[in-house]
């Protein structure tokens, strides 16, 4: 029998990567978190996070174990609900930008169905323009969007992570100098369409579209192709992708905050729960510049 409370510990390390911040998502002491993971593994038979100087990781026992420990607490809540009467109900239409259902998103929305299996919850991918104007009009309930950091609006909302836009190609990416900039994006209205083209026009070099898609696996496609290069938030790139920026001498496109933004209409307790799934979650790690 695992102890709930070490497992919880356990989590709160994997999920952020660090005791220190797992000790303040869970309002205890470091030593406290420390002792928990310590037990746990006393207890499992094995060494579950592996710790250095700069960094702390989970070992393939403790990615394991990660997935028994959610399994073991969603059950454990489940059956405090059902018995308790308490389990949360409802209707959530969820948005998110496209790019942003390739970080661990997808994983996150799966252990909160499970968690909270009575949520009817909708699911809307698209750009993020388009979102926050579904939102706007009451269609959506929450939406999970990029928003440009520090410009008018842009403090609506809370911020999930705030990242940099960041020129993207292959590794055998060549670009001329006095050549357009071949440049793979979304069709217009789209913020890091919109972004780079005037990043490049300010800069006095000139682009051309060599790729127009609507979604995040057309992009990819395109820039594994070969066939230019795109702007992207640098935690989202891939890692058969490289960050050009500085190689060729490509304009800062500027910052990026991930950003949740509720509908003050709808059901606050369910996307108070989703809110508080996705928050302090690491979804991807970012990419090394090249």
């Amino acid at each position: 029998m695992f102890d709930p409370v070490q497992l919880r510990s356990f989590l709160a390390v994997a999920d952020t990567g660090s005791f220190t911040r797992a000790a303040l998502r869970l309002h205890v002491s470091q030593p406290t978190v420390s002792q928990h993971v310590r037990k746990l593994e006393t207890e499992a038979g094995w060494q579950l996070v592996a710790r250095d100087t700069r960094e702390v990781s989970l070992t393939d026992n403790g990615d394991a174990m990660a997935g028994f420990a959610r399994a073991i607490l969603a059950a454990n809540e489940d059956a405090a609900r059902y018995f308790s009467g308490a389990a949360m109900r409802g209707r959530l239409r969820f948005g998110t930008a496209d790019d942003l259902a390739i970080t661990g998103l997808p994983r996150i929305l799966r252990e909160f169905r499970q968690l909270y299996p009575q949520i009817n919850l909708e699911l809307t991918v698209s750009q993020s323009d388009q979102l926050h104007r579904r939102l706007k009009a009451g269609q959506l309930d929450l939406v999970f969007v990029k928003w440009v950091s520090g410009v008018s609006g842009s403090q609506e909302g809370a911020v999930v992570k705030q990242d940099s836009f960041a020129w993207v190609g292959l590794e055998q990416t060549v670009l001329e100098p006095r050549s357009p900039v071949p440049l793979i994006a979304y069709p217009a209205p789209s913020l890091s369409r919109r972004l780079a083209i005037d990043a490049l026009e300010t800069a006095g070099r000139t682009w051309r579209i060599t790729c127009s898609t609507k979604q995040i696996s057309g992009v990819l496609a395109a820039l594994r192709a070969g066939i230019g290069v795109a702007v992207m938030p640098a935690s989202l790139v891939p890692e058969d992708l490289k960050i050009i920026t500085t190689r060729f001498a490509l304009p800062p496109v500027g910052d990026v905050d991930f950003t949740l933004i509720r509908n003050p209409l709808a059901n606050t307790k369910v996307v108070d729960a989703l809110t508080q799934a996705i928050m302090g979650r690491k979804l991807t790690p970012h990419a090394r510049p090249q």
